[in-house]
């Protein structure tokens, strides 16, 4: 059963089919999407959206919904996972947010990356959590430095996904521990 985490501003909550159209649009959209290699057609985002809805349903947790509590409105994905494929680095849990260009600005994902980073510690008694990013995207290091991050430049990598020569293959690691949070 999902877990729902409510901030002051926001509710993480399992994926209802209505939020398709929201996550769909929020995926095509060239500004959201600027350090991601592809924008989603819907197709993608149908087979995303299942696939988050499923691993919520199993864990417990997940990349939740982001809801704004005042208006109800869909404000993008926050939460925690375990990173799904091989990467250079242990743990392979992270935080993440992807938030639709008009919820950026008013401190919604750090918020709700806030309150995942203290259920992966407090209920699920994770020691450490990383997030990652590509190495050009500054909006969401600043995002991982407000959370208490610290980056490990050793750790940094060419993520495995994403194709030679491109400007978003090299990545950035950081880091935070349970005491840190």
């Amino acid at each position: 059963m999902p877990f729902t985490i409510e901030t002051p501003r926001l509710i993480l909550r399992q994926w209802r089919d209505a939020d398709l159209d929201a996550w769909a649009e929020m995926s095509a959209d060239p500004r959201v999407m600027e350090f991601f290699p592809q924008l989603y057609d819907r197709a993608r985002s149908v087979k995303t959206l299942a696939r988050m809805q499923a691993e919520l349903e199993r864990d417990g947790y997940g990349m939740w919904a982001a809801e704004i509590k005042a208006t109800g409105r869909f404000a993008g994905v926050i939460g925690i996972e375990d990173i799904p494929y091989d990467m250079p680095f242990t743990p392979t849990r992270e935080v993440g947010w992807r938030l639709a260009f008009d919820a950026w600005g008013h401190g919604y994902a750090t918020e709700g990356a806030q309150a995942s980073l203290d259920f992966a510690f407090e209920k699920l008694g994770w020691d450490e959590v990383v997030a990652i990013t590509t190495a050009i995207n500054v909006r969401s290091q600043r995002v991982m430095q407000r959370l208490g991050m610290v980056r490990d430049m050793a750790g940094d990598f060419d993520h495995p996904r994403i194709e030679e020569g491109s400007p978003l293959r090299r990545h950035v690691l950081y880091r935070v521990r349970r005491e840190r949070a």
